[in-house]
């Protein structure tokens, strides 16, 4: 079973003895492994659903807003999908063994350097059910044991699902204790996660600033933050703007609840009297609360229709909120370093972009711009584990050690040094 051991204690006692049998399997059972777990997830669909309807009722009668029921939300085809990510993460290179770096020394000693499993990873996350498969799909298949702490909202859900990975990857063959849920506690139960250094070698935590805080104030485990994004797309006074309008919708609506979704929007002066208007207009259009610095309320008035109306004026906690929903700050700003200055002051270290057909404006916001994911003439929305390449992800790093980015199975590995000699000595 996934959930009932004693304590907090207990359970990262179990993971850190199931991790040392992790890191020796071999490619084939974790795959085997990961397969089941695919497989009982169809095969169990309804259970599922039944366990995720009583938290989104939960939601609803708590009325935690729209985007959060987003991420709650279950439905067969996400669980079809979750169940086929499980399966791309299977298909994928194992990193464990995996040769970084081999040399002779002059003495003759060789040395080689070589990935390894962390060990006893522990995730943290808010009312997202998907991430309990993801983040136990890629700490598996990485060697790693898993202990799993989800919000109460998702109660039931992440309980069902850490049951079913539970049961089907021991029935074939990976140690008791490689995936666990911690359940039912409070801050005291995520102060008691945080403080294991004895069991736990990781946590990361997805989530807000408030888990983040609860964190940093407790934990004595190493920490990788897969915290919020305040993303910002940036039209260029080069811009296509057929192309900046396209990128511009589909990075805050295709999925607004999400981190890697734009939250604010730069554009640059030159252009600023044909697109503003006119993205603000396709923004109120697709149901976007636009919050607009003086300078777009003028464009906006000065263009006549009723958007102007609908507009709000910006105040300074705007440009620095993330927003997880259908809500949008507009800038306009007079030159492409005023957008850089911008993104360095109130961006959060996740996904930038610039939409430009100039060479040298790209180079210089790509050389520019601190951040995890920086983007020329694309959607933010695609820093992503998945999109990338990586299969699933846990989250995306904005901190700069050891991982930045999407977590995915190799930054879930640390390294060794194997180090072979013929009875050498040091002189």
């Amino acid at each position: 079973m996934a959930t009932v051991i004693s304590s907090v204690a207990d359970i990262c006692r179990s993971a850190k003895l199931a991790s040392r049998t992790l890191a020796l399997l071999d490619s084939g059972v974790k795959d085997a492994a990961l397969g089941a777990i695919a497989v009982a997830l169809e095969e169990r669909l309804e259970e599922i659903l039944q366990a995720n309807e009583r938290d989104m009722q939960a939601g609803r009668e708590n009325e935690i807003g729209d985007a959060l029921l987003d991420r709650l939300r279950l439905d067969e085809r996400r669980i079809r999908a979750i169940a086929g990510a499980v399966r791309q993460i299977a298909a994928l290179a194992d990193p464990v063994g995996e040769l970084i770096e081999g040399r002779r020394l002059p003495n003759g000693l060789d040395v080689r350097k070589v990935r390894v499993p962390l060990g006893v990873v522990a995730v943290v996350y808010e009312a997202r059910p998907n991430v309990t498969i993801d983040a136990a799909s890629l700490c598996l298949k990485s060697g790693n044991a898993i202990v799993l702490r989800g919000s109460s909202s998702a109660e039931h859900s992440n309980a069902a699902l850490a049951q079913i990975a539970s049961e089907a990857a021991v029935a074939v063959g990976l140690p008791q204790g490689c995936v666990s849920l911690v359940a039912g506690g409070g801050r005291e139960e995520l102060a008691e996660l945080a403080t294991q250094k004895d069991s736990v070698d990781l946590i990361i935590p997805r989530g807000g600033e408030g888990l983040k805080e609860a964190l940093q104030a407790v934990a004595t485990v190493p920490v990788i933050y897969a915290a919020s994004g305040n993303c910002h797309v940036y039209v260029d006074a080069a811009a296509a703007l057929d192309q900046a309008e396209a990128i511009v919708l589909n990075s805050k609506i295709q999925r607004p609840g999400v981190c890697n979704a734009a939250e604010t929007l730069l554009v640059h002066d030159d252009v600023a009297p044909q697109f503003v208007p006119r993205i603000v207009d396709a923004l109120q259009s697709a149901g976007v609360l636009v919050r607009a610095d003086e300078r777009t309320l003028a464009l906006v008035r000065d263009a006549g229709g009723p958007a102007a109306a609908l507009l709000q004026a910006a105040v300074e906690e705007d440009w620095a909120k993330e927003y997880l929903a259908m809500t949008l700050a507009v800038r306009v700003v007079d030159t492409a370093q005023e957008a850089i200055e911008h993104i360095a002051r109130y961006g959060s270290g996740h996904s930038e972009a610039i939409v430009t057909r100039d060479t040298g404006a790209a180079r210089a916001f790509e050389l520019g711009v601190d951040a995890a994911c920086v983007y020329v003439n694309a959607s933010t929305r695609f820093t992503d584990g998945g999109e990338f390449g990586m299969g699933a992800e846990i989250g995306n790093s904005t901190q700069k050690l050891h991982v930045r980015g999407p977590i995915g199975l190799r930054e879930l590995c640390t390294f060794k040094y194997l180090v072979e000699g013929d009875g050498h000595v040091r002189a």
